[in-house]
């Protein structure tokens, strides 16, 4: 700023009449676009004050291009879509399991229109919204009666405080799990009222602990699939069939969590094998818990099923209304469980099946056409090359088991004088237009392409040569 330049600041009526912010404020309304030019103005006095502002920078035309970009900024959703790289399929941050095309209609289509949520259409009066999925679930699952609430957490708590609340409540020690964010079976059964009781130890429990544990105080015998880790060595553990009988002796119920949950055996997709739900209530567990939006591949939900007696009481408990889901989670749940009724088209037409399922050759030819793309537009202080990498089913799903996968493994060129170059590359694919996820190991940023789908490819390439920039 020139020694002795007086510079003045428009007025914000001259500002809302320029031409440039009348379009801002058809765009934005009124008085968003008000409360933006205020807040502009403000921060100019304040530059100003420090003798850091130019005439050009106080003109109208300045002033109105800075409250677009703010305006733009402001409107920018906050809950976006992003590449997922990380080679994690069913990825808890990422918002898990991708629902399927079928699903995705029948969203948009309950987003736009009412829907006979609780209303029965034969008979004119209220009905009750696990009707639209629970003939689905029996049929699938062979359990007598079924339940929806919001996620697999909320299951295992409306179960428990249900059956459970100032009772016993028997579990292996080998089985007191932690899932993502803290959650713990102990505190879970704590929140519902039920008493934990621990039976054996932590890598072997016997069928005498279960029976020894039992007393006039016990609701439940539970047990918990531990989904997430894996005990090894010197191990031993009760199956279910083993415990449905001791259960039924002393006449009490036997509920399992399975956490993520399965309708299909895996193994025939060359997928590490997973007890499905079916197998699971045709051992004899009067309960069975699970996620919706995990294996299953639908959305985040929990489900129930098992004995309608227990079923019908835990939809009693006046938890099942604060944990009920709405019409958007039941709109995308039917269309994908139908999807199960022809398993011989599940891997083409669920996507999370098809993701975990997906050829190596597939990404290895796309690794090997993305590959000067990425390279072209990182230049010389990178050196990209395409390599097989593993891929893990899920971060809550079975974590433990890896799947053979195809991707771009970036490294630091040498001589770089970049500080930290793999984080800062890491950085600026976070900050592309649609983020681009990847991970970092071994001094290396692994971009593994299991989630990149062709339909995809075009939108990928077009955002590379802001890398450049």
């Amino acid at each position: 700023m020139t020694t002795g330049q007086t510079v003045r600041l428009p007025s914000v009526d001259r500002i809302l009449g320029d031409a440039a912010c009348l379009a801002l404020i058809a765009h934005y309304g009124r008085a968003q676009t008000l409360a933006c030019a205020r807040a502009v103005l403000a921060e100019l006095r304040t530059a100003m004050l420090a003798g850091a502002v130019c005439e050009e920078g106080a003109s109208i035309a300045a002033i109105a291009a800075q409250m677009a970009e703010r305006l733009q900024a402001q409107s920018r959703s906050q809950l976006r879509a992003v590449f997922n790289l990380t080679g994690t399929v069913l990825h808890t941050n990422l918002g898990r399991a991708l629902l399927p095309d079928a699903a995705v209609q029948a969203v948009v289509e309950a987003l736009q229109w009412p829907m006979n949520l609780e209303f029965d259409l034969e008979t004119g009066k209220r009905g009750d919204r696990d009707d639209l999925v629970e003939e689905l679930l029996r049929e699938l699952t062979g359990a007598e009666a079924a339940t929806i609430v919001n996620n697999n957490a909320a299951a295992v708590l409306l179960m428990l405080n249900t059956l459970a609340q100032g009772k016993e409540v028997v579990v292996s020690r080998g089985e007191l799990v932690e899932i993502g964010g803290a959650f713990r079976i102990p505190d879970v059964m704590t929140r519902a009222g039920a008493v934990l009781r621990e039976v054996g130890s932590t890598n072997r429990t016997h069928l005498a602990d279960y029976a020894n544990g039992i007393n006039e105080h016990t609701s439940l015998l539970m047990k918990v699939h531990c989904s997430n880790y894996a005990i090894t060595g010197f191990t031993k553990s009760v199956e279910l069939d083993e415990l449905v009988p001791l259960a039924a002796q002393h006449g009490v119920p036997t509920a399992v969590d399975l956490g993520s949950g399965t309708l299909v055996d895996l193994a025939q997709y060359s997928l590490p094998h997973e007890t499905t739900v079916r197998e699971t209530i045709e051992a004899g567990a009067d309960l069975v818990t699970f996620s919706g939006d995990k294996l299953l591949g639908g959305p985040q939900c929990g489900v129930i099923v098992g004995r309608a007696d227990l079923i019908a009481k835990i939809k009693r408990n006046p938890l099942k209304r604060a944990l009920r889901v709405g019409k958007l989670t039941l709109a995308a749940l039917e269309p994908v469980l139908r999807l199960y009724r022809a398993p011989d088209l599940l891997a083409e037409r669920l996507t999370t099946l098809r993701l975990l399922t997906r050829p190596a050759a597939a990404m290895r030819a796309q690794a090997e056409m993305l590959l000067p793309l990425l390279q072209g537009a990182l230049g010389a202080a990178y050196a990209v090359t395409a390599e097989a990498m593993t891929s893990q089913i899920g971060s809550g799903a079975l974590p433990v088991d890896q799947l053979p996968s195809f991707g771009l493994a970036i490294r630091s060129a040498p001589g770089s004088r970049l500080s930290n170059p793999l984080g800062a590359l890491e950085q600026r694919l976070r900050a592309l237009p649609c983020p681009v996820i990847g991970r970092i190991g071994q001094d290396t940023l692994w971009l593994d392409l299991r989630c990149l789908e062709a339909a995809h490819e075009t939108a990928f390439v077009a955002q590379l040569a802001e890398l450049s920039a």
